[in-house]
């Protein structure tokens, strides 16, 4: 089963370049996967529903916390794993009609929605809370990416977001439900939990928060108003998201708990009532849509309402006949949003009142429409029929099965009510296509490949073949309801149960409801009448509502805190940083032990940092203050010289260095001297601040010191970093292969924060930090062109004002740029055995760009390095993580180095170890943001004093 997921992700992933490749048909190639997947599972299922034992398997993921991915095949997933292979085969397929050519999105919508069939197939194979979750949020955003195809549209995006900020909410609220079931059964697997069926009332609260995921996700009142605007999606994924898969993972879910948790209380009114209040407001509204696409939403949201009620009724003929209706839903729903699809496609409308004679044009299509709206109407002799037949008997039993009485009668009336508009709509739906209306031009389709409606017609002849086998569809069905305590009646598929309740109620829904299709437009006259004098409350203006007060509550709380002011934030920080923490330090306060200085050398480092930071605070220019700030620095470096860590001593100095460098590039555009004015109270309550923050500071870290009780972590780490990491330089080995899981968060940190700084400087100066090379540069006064320039020490020649020029700097930037670019390759390759590693090369070579820009500017930078920084960022991420996973693909695991030494003629025998190429990752990812930081920052500032520059001259010249 794990295979089979990953090859839906697999498939996924290299679907764009299927795509591109050989362009619609790789739907065919793409459909193949879970066209084989159903094949795997079919005879497993069949196995299972046959009384065989639950095919269960878990890989081990964390072993540490016991985090594992557990998966099972019971009769219930089983079927629902073939709703969604089978059904997503045939999507597939479709798609390589549905599209065009020249469709511009097809590449992305190929790899989204075969990844989203492996997300759906591994939320029904979820045998894990934990797992469960990530599938589900999976489809959540999976189906955020369908919904919004096309992002150019307005519909597109606001029915997306609606869609993902809905069911986000609801998977949050189901996530802490399930935590709370797992901590209270003691299992975090779901059959765990429900062998165990743990009850209290932290059970109750924690089933109420799974329902609320529920329902949400299958669009029930008062979620429902989400999945009608999902509608402005392709048609495909209607077909199979709003059909077949996602809005089936709430049933699931309800129909997974319900065999243990339907006695919580709470549980069958909650369901029942808003299954049939949804069942109902659905067909109401599916009866006043012209659009037939919009018609099937709401009457997909009246028939989840109605599967709903079923699947949570909790009784063994309900659950029957809820799994029955699921898989006939599925069929026939998915059959006619197909069909809505080539109507499209050939006509180019979806307006009934355009649609005309379409019966005669396209008659193959006539025929499965009427086969699927059929079934969906409860027509015999097809699949929704016998589907419906059993739920009108299981709730006529209910006042047996669960004692209801009065309560029963009403709950069937309900789903009757619901029946009859379902017919209605059902009826609506066929001549809304397939009549011929006086006054309306008959329609003039055009042709299309007869493989177009391949899948509509299969899908069609599964609704047609399973209302006749029935009687080898009950036993499947009833492996999933034995679960249940036996009721009144022992449930069965069939075509003919005698002249019972069931029968007759069938009758009375096909025949009001044709009456009420036939009345249509007084029908229509009374709706309108009743919507407009009466005003219902309102679920999406509720929504709508609702997200406008928190958009204006962000914006009071922003006005509020966010006041402009870097002084006031950064005392609220530190000042919540004093209080909180210092609090704690306090109690924690006792018996603290001082050590003096081992050496002199520690002792000169510690008064040179003091003497720095007092210098610092006293210091008037801002440029001696930047300096001093930076002496700290430097002496801190010392202190790791003296306590023989060269490694550390190397980065810390090569850091300070770069932050300096960066400081003063910010600082050319600041006044040289601080403010003058006097000392007033708010001015001493920031030197308050400043001091207790120190003071909290120190404190902390002799608290900690004192704190240990055990032997550190990292005096274990020698043997193993020689032994498995290959390397005698325990800091780099720990960087890299010991603890590299945690130097690839910090890449990732790091990239994030590179592109954020871009990104604002790009929304505040407009100017993008692409490298721009072979453009004549801006004129600025004193400067020469560089096409004019002889015998110039630099590339871009001389780019900057002779009153801002150095020769001499020029004339040593050439001499060593390029041997300090070899030197930080040397510091990286070494660094597993000496001082150096990824970082620090990479922070060497972005000193090498520094100089050449402090040199000749931003012309200069560019010629340097005439690449984006976002690629090197990339480039370097995407290494550093290759490199952890191709291990994995040798049989080692995540991030697992391997050692290899090569006997090289004449050279000697080279020790490599394969971490090295993730070192080269962090390289590429520092070089980056130097890059970033040098074009954002400082080509940034270059530009606007050239402009002031060439403003001085023209002044001057005027």
């Amino acid at each position: 089963m794990i295979a089979l997921l990953t090859l839906h992700f697999l498939a996924g992933a290299g679907a764009p370049v299927l795509v591109r490749m050989i362009g619609r048909r790789a739907f065919l190639m793409l459909a193949l996967v879970p066209a084989g997947s159903f094949a795997w599972l079919l005879p497993h299922v069949l196995r299972i529903t046959d009384g065989g034992a639950p095919l269960e398997q878990r890989l081990t993921w964390i072993p540490t916390i016991g985090l594992h991915i557990d998966l099972v095949l019971t009769p219930l997933s089983g079927i629902l794993a073939l709703i969604v292979t089978g059904v997503g085969a045939l999507v597939l397929v479709y798609c390589t009609w549905y599209f065009r050519p020249s469709d511009q999105e097809m590449w992305r919508f190929s790899g989204v929605l075969t990844a989203f069939a492996g997300a759906m197939l591994g939320l029904v194979l979820s045998d894990n809370v934990y797992v469960l979750y990530i599938f589900w949020e999976l489809t959540t955003v999976l189906s955020y990416l369908l919904i919004g195809h096309n992002p150019e549209r307005r519909a597109n995006r606001r029915a997306a977001m609606n869609a993902l900020l809905v069911t986000t909410f609801g998977g949050l609220a189901m996530l802490l439900g399930l935590v709370m079931l797992s901590a209270e059964a003691g299992s975090s697997r779901l059959q765990g939990i429900l062998a165990a069926g743990p009850t209290g009332t932290v059970v109750t609260v924690a089933v109420m928060l799974v329902l609320v995921g529920a329902i949400s996700k299958s669009a029930l009142v008062p979620f429902h108003f989400w999945l009608p605007g999902a509608m402005a999606a392709p048609t495909p994924v209607s077909a199979y998201l709003h059909a077949a898969a996602m809005v089936k993972a709430g049933i699931f879910l309800i129909a997974l708990l319900a065999p243990t948790f339907a006695d919580v209380p709470g549980w069958r009114p909650l369901l029942i009532v808003l299954g049939i209040t949804t069942m109902i407001l659905g067909g109401l509204r599916a009866l006043r849509q012209y659009d037939v696409k919009l018609l099937l939403a709401y009457g997909t949201v009246s028939q989840l309402g109605f599967l709903t009620a079923m699947v949570g009724t909790g009784t063994r003929s309900a659950a029957f006949a809820g799994l029955a209706l699921v898989c006939a839903h599925a069929l026939f729903k998915s059959t006619l949003f197909l069909v809505v699809g080539i109507v499209d496609r050939s006509v180019g409308t979806r307006d009934l009142r355009e649609l005309s004679g379409m019966r005669q044009a396209r008659p193959v299509l006539f025929v499965v429409s009427v086969i699927a709206a059929g079934s969906m109407a409860g027509l015999p002799p097809l699949f929704g029929f016998t589907a419906k037949e059993s739920a009108f008997a299981a709730f006529e039993d209910l006042g047996h099965d669960l004692g209801w009485g009065g309560w029963s009668v009403l709950a069937l009336a309900g789903i009757v009510v619901g029946s009859i508009l379902t017919v209605a709509y059902s009826a609506r739906f066929v001549w809304g296509i397939f009549a011929v209306k006086p006054g309306t031009a008959i329609c003039m389709p055009k042709q299309f490949s007869p493989w177009f409606q391949a899948a509509p017609v299969v899908l069609a002849a599964a609704t047609l073949v399973a209302g006749f086998a029935g009687h080898w569809i009950t036993p499947r069905l009833e492996s999933y309801a034995d679960d249940f305590l036996p009721g009144s009646h022992a449930p069965v598929l069939t075509l003919w149960h005698g002249f019972s309740l069931a029968l007759w109620l069938s009758v009375l829904c096909i025949v009001a409801g044709l009456a009420l299709f036939w009345w249509r437009k007084p029908v229509a006259a009374t709706q309108r009448a009743v919507a407009d004098r009466l005003r219902f409350p309102d679920a999406e203006r509720a929504y709508y509502g609702i997200m406008r007060g928190i958009d204006r509550l962000s914006v009071e709380v922003t006005g509020v805190t966010q006041r402009g002011s870097l002084p006031i934030y950064l005392g609220v920080i530190l000042v919540v940083l004093v209080v909180v923490p210092g609090i704690a330090l306090l109690r924690a306060w006792d018996d603290i032990q001082v050590r003096g200085a081992d050496s002199r050398v520690q002792l000169a480092a510690a008064v040179l940092m003091a003497v720095a930071a007092i210098l610092t605070v006293r210091s008037r220019r801002r440029l001696r203050a930047v300096l001093l700030v930076g002496l700290t620095g430097y002496g801190t470096a010392l202190l790791f010289v003296a306590h023989g860590a060269p490694d550390l001593a190397l980065t810390q100095i090569l850091v300070e260095t770069f932050l300096l460098v960066t400081f003063v590039l910010v600082m050319r555009r600041l006044p040289p001297f601080f403010s003058d004015r006097p000392f007033t109270l708010s001015r001493w309550v920031r030197v308050a601040i400043g001091i207790a923050t120190g003071a909290a500071v120190s404190g902390f870290a002799l608290v900690a010191t004192n704190a240990r009780t055990a032997r550190p972590v990292s005096d274990g780490f020698a043997e193993p970093a020689v032994e498995y990491g290959g390397g005698a330089n325990i800091v780099n080995v720990t960087l890299v292969d010991i603890r590299a899981w945690d130097t690839l968060g910090e890449l990732s940190v790091l990239v994030v924060a590179a592109t954020g700084v871009a990104s604002l400087i790009f929304l505040i100066t407009d100017r993008s930090t692409r490298p721009r090379r072979r453009v004549t540069p801006v004129p600025v006064a004193g400067a020469v062109p560089a096409t004019e320039a002889r015998g110039r020490w630099l590339r871009s020649g001389r780019a900057i004002a002779d009153a801002r020029r150095s020769v001499v700097f020029e004339v040593v930037t050439r001499l060593i740029f390029h041997a300090v670019i070899v030197f930080s390759i040397y510091l990286m390759l070494v660094g597993h055995n000496a001082p150096g590693g990824g970082f620090a090369g990479g922070l060497v070579a972005g000193l090498a760009l520094m100089i050449r820009y402090l040199a000749g500017g931003r012309t200069e930078l560019d010629e340097a390095a005439p690449i984006d920084a976002g690629i090197v960022l990339g480039i370097g991420l995407a290494v550093a993580t290759l490199s952890g996973l191709l291990p994995t693909l040798l049989g080692g695991g995540v991030l697992q180095s391997a050692i290899v030494d090569l006997h090289i003629p004449l050279l000697g025998t080279l020790h490599l170890v394969t971490s090295v190429f993730f070192d080269i990752g962090v390289y590429l990812v520092v070089v980056g943001l130097a890059l970033d930081v040098l074009r954002s920052l400082g080509s940034g500032i270059d530009t606007h004093v050239d402009a002031e520059d060439s403003s001085s001259s023209e002044g001057a010249r005027a």
